[in-house]
């Protein structure tokens, strides 16, 4: 897994200033260091510059980036971000046309493949992937991102020039990128967050390449090219052919993602996605006479301090322990107190560079980095709950009917604190409703299906581009910062192409939350982990954690040249801190309620001063 980074200008000659675009592209590449800490490198040609660094995985000794090659007088170059798990496959292909390869890297086979079969290649790959290509002799660059939008790749245009980047940071190491936020940006934040719009990157002017699509960017301007995308269409099967076709490709797309020249590991909570996960991985190892390592994680003295509730009924460790002893890993349980709770909040957003999903999110930062010292590629069983129907919101009536987004119903904690003549200039909840309705037109329709079967896909289709999006980001950018390759073989285009089609009735089989999932998976795990109740990722449950949290944003209050200071109203945050914890259900999702609310303005203040951004 890598960090990729360049630009493209039609009116520009980089070599006749070198030393000056050489510079730059080493500061893209440095600010995105953590993303591949191996090895690095540049290409400059007259109108493209591309920078690339690398966690080595594959073809540890010649894989090196970027990689030209040239065929039959063509000159290619390429900067790749990702894993391609059908690389043998499609390699055996060229190689019958006549294709000769240096290397044995996945990189080779993509751009060999762009060289036979252009652009459509893309078509062809099974992976996680954002990859640039620079085409000398028709003198156009592409950008492509993978079909769930699992790698990141963000873009701007400054003065003609088109800049791109793993990461938000990366952008802004191009001269004259500078990060800014306007009123839309604000709403962003305020209104969606830590969620954004699929395709916009929150700063003024950034953009994301879509999920299943590429830009063909030349001379005479960009093209935007969707070449994947859902469609909705009868599902003809029976339960069982279905559970028995659920079951191939889970098992199919597990054991192709543990493609690996260094060791795996897996996450594992106890829950049925992680343990689904790393039982059939241990398997796999088993045949090869290895045993799989595992993590779990939970927080110092919630074993003391845990309440039950309805989204968490149960603690994790006793589930963990049942799961080690059934497929015999090699365990780790990782805790995680207040303090390093609270650090790893900022850290988080130099992660994202973006407030963020607050302690759900600083926890994973911190436990990605103790994995990360032992394994460089992990699996996880996240996004299951997205595609298989796991979530309450796509059982609770008062969510499945809800106007808005169902994790986000309540705008009042997203308002509450903010100054009267900011919510005046802010369009926040019209900005909100507004992105919920473009995504509601966006669903692909079955014609002839009930209005409730039209609202499970509403709901279904809403959990892909946003809830989903927001849980791979978090998982790329907590992993890749840390120098951790995080991969979730439950997201594979494939997977969800095929549940997308299945009626409600099969996922949920017999009123079993995910019981579709459940069903694939009854040769893989013990009955009382495969129907274990939904519990999400944990948080912490010690009161301490909100004491420090409040004391920190009093201290900003009473700084009075805190950033978030422009945007609060000190009355009205100091009324919030005085009432009882946990004001109600979450503002996001199943975790975020009172202390997260205080941690997401912490991060915003925080992001607001090291980013220098300047509101517009």
């Amino acid at each position: 897994m890598c960090g990729i980074a360049g630009f493209s200008n039609f009116s520009m000659d980089y070599k006749a200033a070198p030393d000056k675009w050489t510079e730059v592209l080493k500061n893209m590449n440095q600010v995105q260091k953590h993303r591949g800490p191996d090895e690095d490198g540049i290409y400059l040609d007259a109108h493209c510059g591309f920078a690339h660094v690398r966690l080595s995985i594959i073809d540890l000794s010649t894989g090196q980036q970027p990689m030209t090659r040239k065929q039959e007088g063509r000159s290619c170059t390429i900067v790749f971000n990702g894993e391609i798990y059908n690389m043998k496959e499609i390699r055996k292909e060229l190689e019958k046309k006549g294709v000769f390869f240096q290397t044995t890297s996945d990189t080779e086979v993509i751009l060999a493949g762009y060289q036979v079969y252009g652009t459509d290649v893309v078509k062809k790959l099974n992976g996680i992937f954002a990859f640039a290509i620079w085409d000398a002799r028709k003198q156009k660059m592409f950008l492509f991102r993978d079909r769930s939008g699992i790698k990141p790749l963000f873009y701007t245009v400054h003065d003609n020039t088109v800049v791109f980047a793993s990461e938000l940071k990366g952008l802004f190491q191009y001269p004259g990128v500078k990060p800014r936020l306007d009123r839309e940006g604000l709403c962003e934040i305020f209104g969606l967050g830590p969620a954004k719009t699929y395709g916009k990157g929150v700063f003024q002017n950034v953009k994301e390449v879509l999920p299943g699509h590429f830009l063909e960017i030349g001379e005479n301007g960009r093209k935007d090219i969707c070449y994947w995308q859902l469609e909705s269409r009868p599902h003809e099967e029976n339960f069982q052919d279905t559970v028995e076709r659920t079951g191939e490709l889970v098992t199919g797309a597990i054991r192709e993602q543990m493609l690996s020249d260094v060791p795996i590991c897996t996450f594992l909570s106890g829950g049925v996605d992680s343990s689904l996960v790393t039982s059939i991985c241990s398997q796999e190892l088993k045949k090869k006479g290895k045993t799989l390592d595992t993590y779990s994680f939970d927080f110092v003295d919630n074993d003391i301090n845990f309440k039950a509730n309805a989204f968490q009924p149960t603690q994790d460790r006793p589930w963990v322990e049942k799961m080690v002893d059934f497929a015999e890993t090699n365990h780790h349980f990782l805790e995680c107190s207040n303090v390093e709770l609270y650090d790893y909040l900022f850290a988080a957003v130099d992660a994202r560079d973006l407030p963020c999903m607050a302690d759900v999110e600083s926890s994973m930062l911190y436990f990605c980095g103790k994995v990360a010292k032992h394994n460089k590629v992990t699996l996880t069983g996240e996004c299951a709950d997205e595609i298989f129907g796991g979530y309450p919101w796509f059982h609770k009536k008062e969510c499945f009917e809800a106007d808005i987004f169902p994790w986000s119903m309540d705008f009042t904690p997203r308002t509450m604190l903010l100054k009267d003549e900011v919510l005046r200039e802010l369009p926040i909840e019209e900005y909100a409703r507004a992105a919920y309705e473009h995504t509601l037109r966006e669903t692909p329709v079955l014609e002839g299906e009930n209005e409730e079967e039209k609202r499970r896909r509403e709901i279904a289709y809403l959990n892909l581009k946003w809830f989903m999006q927001t849980l791979l980001d978090r998982m790329d950018r907590t992993s890749m910062y840390s120098g951790l390759e995080a991969r979730v073989p439950l997201a594979d285009h494939r997977i969800i192409e095929y549940v997308w089609n299945v009626p409600w009735e099969m996922k949920c089989h017999n009123g079993i939350v995910k019981g579709l999932l459940r069903a694939a998976g009854e040769n893989h795990l013990p009955e009382e982990v495969l129907y274990r109740r939904k519990s999400p990722y944990p948080k912490t449950y010690d009161p301490a954690y909100e004491t420090l949290l409040r004391g920190e944003m009093r201290k900003l209050l009473e700084d009075g040249n805190a950033p978030i200071c422009t945007l609060v109203d000190r009355k009205k945050v100091e009324r919030f801190m005085e009432s009882p914890t946990d004001y109600g259900r979450p503002f996001y999702g199943q975790l975020m309620a009172g202390p997260q609310l205080l941690a997401y303005f912490l991060q915003i203040n925080y992001w607001l001063g090291k980013y220098r951004i300047e509101l517009v």
